[in-house]
């Protein structure tokens, strides 16, 4: 993914930056990471530790946005922290800092699915002044402290309180267009994702339950090595069965068939079904696998009758592809900008007037059952 430029503060977030907490055990790791985030002049370091007893030790002084956890540490590592840092303070945005392995990306998503928000891949200390990995964590975090912002305010004015709440990210002004959904019943669901997708994807596809009558395909922008075990994590909700897709492969209705790491996924017809082919070609968007070549070649295998769901995700990676598929009869919807980490796949398309419909996360399940003709489930 390309960099993205931190926004410039409005006077609000001037008043009330964002605050961190860095937990790790290396000292080294803890100061770089303080230097980047306190690049942005909009986020502020408020405690620096190095274990997770000293982090929940911390947690009231502190009154951190959001909580940069290291995995492995001396005295109480991350994930035995984890559960006991949410019980404290359930509204804290927590991202797990993890190393580019398999048993690190494993972690990670087990810390997902007990209620962190996002992961980092870590690298390794002499490669930590990466700036595409300063980049990453600005976007995450920025990211992460206005939703949680928003989640305050939604629950202050469920308690009948005030709900302005400085630092609390504006709404872009005006509805995007919205256009009818196609006559045609889909043959094939597409979901694209990037920067917050895997906790989003878990929501989603416990939404969507087993009974899809089409096939899915899934592209979600993260390392090689994690891949497969967002497959397998997506797997034990219970839900669909998910795997990595291979070369040739039929697509079955009732299954995610995920891009594989480093190689984009693009589909075919064949016979009177559907076939995965995987391609090296090369990177679109700063992204291999990319969402756009899944989705012009699903439009085109498909004959357009394609449904298209947008996750949240930096950058414009699906525009393209998804304009392609609208012109073709498909139909697209987009998560909305307030429970999306980072508004810019999603906002791209809502935003150029493809979408029928732009939802909080928690609806689109609901939205698609209901285009692809499926009882609630």
């Amino acid at each position: 993914m390309g960099a993205t430029k931190a926004a410039h503060p409005n006077a609000a977030e001037s008043h009330n930056p964002i605050r961190v907490m860095i937990c790790d055990d290396s000292l080294v790791i803890r100061n770089a990471l303080a230097r980047m985030l306190e690049s942005d002049p909009m986020i502020r370091v408020v405690a620096r530790v190095a274990n997770g007893a000293a982090a929940l030790a911390e947690m009231i002084a502190a009154r951190a946005d959001v909580l940069v956890l290291d995995i492995e540490m001396p005295v109480m590592d991350g994930m035995t922290a984890l559960p006991q840092i949410l019980q404290a303070d359930p509204s804290l945005r927590v991202i797990m800092a993890s190393t580019l392995t398999t048993r690190g990306a494993d972690v990670a998503m087990r810390a997902l699915r007990l209620g962190a928000s996002d992961y980092i891949p870590k690298p390794a200390a002499s490669e930590i002044a990466d700036e595409s990995f300063r980049a990453e964590l600005l976007v995450k975090v920025r990211g992460q402290a206005h939703l949680r912002r928003r989640q305050m305010a939604q629950q202050q004015q469920a308690g009948g309180r005030p709900t302005a709440l400085a630092g609390l990210k504006p709404a872009a002004p005006g509805a995007p267009h919205l256009r009818p959904a196609s006559r045609f019943r889909p043959a094939l669901l597409a979901i694209g994702s990037s920067t917050g997708g895997p906790q989003a994807l878990f929501t989603l596809v416990q939404g969507l339950g087993r009974d899809i009558p089409v096939p899915v395909v899934l592209t979600q922008h993260m390392p090689s090595s994690f891949i497969p075990m967002l497959a397998e994590h997506l797997n034990r909700l219970g839900a669909m069965p998910c795997g990595p897709a291979e070369d040739g492969q039929t697509l079955q209705p009732g299954r995610i068939h995920l891009a594989p790491g480093d190689h984009h996924l693009c589909i075919e017809p064949a016979g009177g079904v559907l076939r995965a082919r995987i391609s090296n070609a090369p990177a679109e968007n700063f992204c291999r696998p990319a969402v756009d070549p899944m989705l012009r070649s699903a439009a085109a295998a498909t004959g357009g009758r394609l449904l298209i769901a947008m996750l949240t995700g930096m950058g414009h990676d699906g525009l393209a592809g998804t304009r392609v598929a609208i012109e073709a009869g498909g139909t697209a919807i987009a998560q909305d900008e307030a429970t999306s980490v980072v508004w810019g796949m999603p906002g791209a398309i809502a935003q150029a007037g493809l979408c029928h419909a732009v939802l909080p996360l928690p609806r689109l399940a609901a939205k698609i059952r209901d285009l692809l003709e499926l009882r609630p489930a």
